[in-house]
């Protein structure tokens, strides 16, 4: 009798053995094909994280622009003296202005010596640029610039020293 119950036991925990392979082989192929989705889910999703970082950094990049009101252009006179004095107080070269204006460097240098006067959406940059503090200037430079520009921008902007001078003999 003791043998028949290790047979019946046996063949009851063999054919136990059968019902739970033949669930769960089914189960195993939708976890994988689960893992498959989770794991393309976690590459799209790093993928997109790193556009709204980009796209992030670009608002903060073009958070400062130089816009005037047409009223405060209206309203504003700009002189070859008072375009260098601006450039002058705000610490940047003719170069940098160009930059930040959007022009070419020879127009800089017309404007300030009064050879062309700076059209209206131009004029329109140079009044906001009256608004900004030196930092603000310096930060849209470095936005603006290459990452070589990015180094002789960070540079002072105060007079060379003078060198020994060499006499004539």
């Amino acid at each position: 009798m003791a043998k028949m119950e290790s047979i019946i036991k046996s063949e009851i925990l063999r054919l136990a053995k059968r019902e739970v392979h033949s669930v769960f082989r089914p189960l195993r192929r939708e976890v994988w094909g689960m893992r498959l989705k989770l794991s393309g889910l976690l590459k799209r999703s790093t993928s997109l994280n790193r556009w709204a970082k980009e796209q992030a950094r670009q608002a903060e990049s073009t958070e400062v622009k130089l816009e005037a009101t047409p009223a405060e252009v209206k309203a504003s006179r700009l002189t070859p003296e008072r375009i260098r004095n601006l450039r002058r107080k705000k610490g940047i070269s003719q170069r940098e202005l160009a930059v930040l204006t959007g022009v070419g460097l020879s127009t800089i240098a017309f404007w300030e010596r009064g050879k062309f006067k700076p059209k209206a959406e131009k004029k329109a940059a140079l009044v906001a640029l009256r608004k900004l503090t030196k930092s603000d200037v310096k930060k849209m430079l470095a936005q603006s610039a290459g990452p070589k520009e990015k180094v002789e921008l960070s540079k002072s902007r105060g007079k060379k020293p003078k060198g020994k001078r060499r006499s004539r003999k």
